[in-house]
């Protein structure tokens, strides 16, 4: 091939491609040396197409690279984090945020993060004070506990909560008691994050009783000695043990604990600050019960059935609140300015009951009634069907979990939606809505998409339709 004749020579240079308008509006957005990367690795892309002979047209001219520049860098830059309709049907989907927040909870973040507020000051009298106050105020009224205080999630309530209760005071500072837990309460609460190395991290020294399925108070009060520095129950909230089953309850392990003088923890994992027996679901402890068993120590997580930003609650005595709150690990594990922000919303919402059932997310899409579901189902199938480019869409009654580790073994009734691609494998349309602005998540089952109107917000059909419709167009791509 003569010089002449190389294809390549008739690519324009990165120069001509800077000088197109599409790179000139470009230009307004994004810095120079970010453009001329682009441009060099589209022209790289190009280079290895006309080489291999894919490019049919020969080298494309200055103007159709800059639009290909556009579209690279539009892809290359947009969000990781991105807004996604959740039509699984699980409410606390961990992979999608756990809980979405109430509006007000959001918005006293928003306002938190955009200016400037009294974190650590009292407007009353001008000097510092603790992050930690207005929190408090609202979590002692919803559970009745003497004091409480929050960090940045339930397992480092929990570590920090062993770490001030086992210090043990004597001849070897810094050394720790042990914790006695029954073996059946020993979970991993997600990530590979297990009770015992949290105790380890801790430095709490764990002493395990009882059996799998059986622990008699007779195995507590046993296993107490002069090391034994605190006795802790803790929620099985993502399993349940069934049958041939016995175990303790919070008023005898406390009843225990004041007998040889020693704090129980009670860790009650999702948070419940209303009784979910309403909602169907049994077995949940609520908080507010926990402090009035005597606990001396109840933890909780802010984002789960609470229905607030991710944050670990703990309530209590206040003496050992205080003790918590001079741990060197406090300040890495306090929360910052926006979930405080949020979480103070929530709580206080719930000060009406009637409008935290009807304000907070969680509480909202678990109450929903099988009437609401179906008449939703109904109005996403009929317009799903009048896209006319599915091979079939159908509704029906289905089941669903609360997710989140919470409520692992009751099921829910639910109305789903399902849709059979035309041209399309099920594994691809669900990537086509993944990918999607906004993205969509959804169940795949039996070579079909699943839509659970649950989780789907009504704001959102019509993007989901959408969604739908451009995936169902072959060969173009989800993204409007």
């Amino acid at each position: 091939m003569s010089r002449s004749d190389n294809p390549l020579r008739r690519l324009p240079s990165v120069t001509q491609i800077l000088d197109t308008d599409a790179i000139k509006e470009l230009q307004t957005r994004h810095a120079h040396d970010l453009i001329v990367d682009a441009i060099r690795a589209e022209l790289q892309v190009i280079r290895v197409k006309v080489l291999d002979g894919e490019s049919r047209n020969g080298a494309p001219g200055a103007e159709a690279i800059a639009l290909r520049v556009q579209n690279r860098l539009r892809v290359d830059l947009q969000p990781r984090l991105r807004s996604v309709i959740n039509a699984t049907g699980i409410v606390l989907h961990t992979n999608l945020g756990r809980a979405p927040i109430a509006e007000e909870a959001a918005k006293a973040a928003y306002d938190a993060a955009r200016g400037y507020l009294n974190l650590e000051l009292d407007l009353d009298t001008g000097k510092r004070s603790s992050r930690q106050d207005p929190i408090r105020e609202w979590i002692t009224r919803l559970t009745g506990a003497e004091s409480a205080t929050v960090v940045n999630n339930n397992a480092a309530a929990t570590v920090i909560a062993l770490r001030t209760l086992t210090l043990t005071p004597g001849p070897s500072p810094g050394g720790r008691g042990e914790v006695i837990v029954s073996r059946g309460q020993l979970i991993e609460i997600g990530g590979s994050f297990r009770i015992p190395e949290i105790m380890a991290v801790s430095g709490a020294t764990l002493r395990e009783v009882g059996a799998t399925n059986i622990t008699r108070l007779s195995d507590y009060e046993k296993a107490i000695g002069p090391q034994t520095a605190a006795l802790m129950q803790i929620h099985t909230s993502n399993y349940r043990i069934a049958g041939f089953t016995q175990s303790v309850t919070t008023e005898e392990l406390v009843t225990l604990g004041k007998k040889h003088n020693l704090p129980v923890i009670d860790d009650i994992g999702s948070g419940a600050l209303l009784d979910f027996n309403r909602f169907g679901f049994t077995g949940e402890p609520i908080a507010r019960a926990s402090v009035a068993a005597g606990a001396d120590l109840v933890l909780f997580s802010g984002d789960k059935l609470l229905g607030g930003p991710q944050a670990g609650i703990l309530a209590g005595r206040k003496e050992l609140i205080q003790r918590i709150e001079k741990d060197p690990l406090m300040r890495a594990f306090r929360c910052d300015k926006m979930t405080l922000a949020a979480l103070e919303a929530t709580l206080r919402i719930y000060l009406n009951e009637d409008a935290a059932l009807r304000d907070i997310p969680v509480l909202r899409l678990l109450s929903m009634t099988s009437e609401e579901l179906k008449t939703r189902a109904e109005d996403l199938a009929s317009r799903l069907t009048a896209l006319g480019s599915l091979e079939s869409v159908a509704m029906a009654e289905d089941v669903a979990y609360v997710g989140g580790g919470s409520l692992p073994d009751q099921t829910m009734r639910t109305w789903i939606v399902e849709v059979k691609p035309q041209t399309l494998s099920d594994a691809e349309f669900a990537q086509r809505l993944r990918l999607g602005a906004p993205a969509v998540m959804a169940r795949v089952r039996d070579g079909k998409i699943v839509f659970d109107v649950r989780t789907i917000f009504p704001d959102q059909i019509d993007s989901l339709v959408q969604a739908v419709k451009l995936c169902g167009m072959c060969g173009m791509p989800a993204n409007p």
